[in-house]
């Protein structure tokens, strides 16, 4: 940050990196993906997705590891880290701190990435396919 800007609070960051590219809806995300012309990544924590279950074709990769499995340059990108062009759809709980990394991952040249609008529970609540969470074993 350059010396006297004030420092920004997290809505503000938020809206700035939103302006930056088009967010996706669930339905629009999930034909998108059906037509194999979007990847979408969950970056939800373990807990999480145990709880709630998973999109069904989602590469999981948690936040943490997000830019070095997507770079398409990188020695850790995941085989479907084809280019720059890909147009990934990351999705968190909630559509927060996916706008965070989708903007991370404008800035590695990922210039068609962008996330999903309300995040997982607007998935499920959308009625789209969700995995559910494995059950639990009985107590013996």
């Amino acid at each position: 940050m350059s010396a006297g800007r004030p420092p920004v609070g997290i809505d503000e960051l938020l809206e700035r990196v939103r302006q930056a590219y088009d967010r996706i809806e669930p339905r629009e995300a999930h034909s998108a993906h059906r037509a194999g012309e979007a990847l979408l990544v969950d970056i939800r924590y373990a807990a999480l997705r145990d709880r709630d279950g998973l999109i069904p074709g989602a590469l999981v990769v948690e936040r943490n590891e997000l830019e070095w499995r997507l770079d398409p340059r990188g020695s850790h990108r995941v085989p479907e880290a084809t280019g720059h062009d890909l147009r990934v759809v990351v999705i968190c709980n909630e559509g927060y701190a996916s706008s965070l990394a989708a903007a991370s991952l404008h800035r590695l040249g990922l210039h068609r990435a962008t996330d999903l609008v309300g995040g997982f529970q607007a998935w499920r609540a959308a009625g789209l396919p969700v995995t559910p969470p494995p059950v639990p074993d009985a107590p013996a």
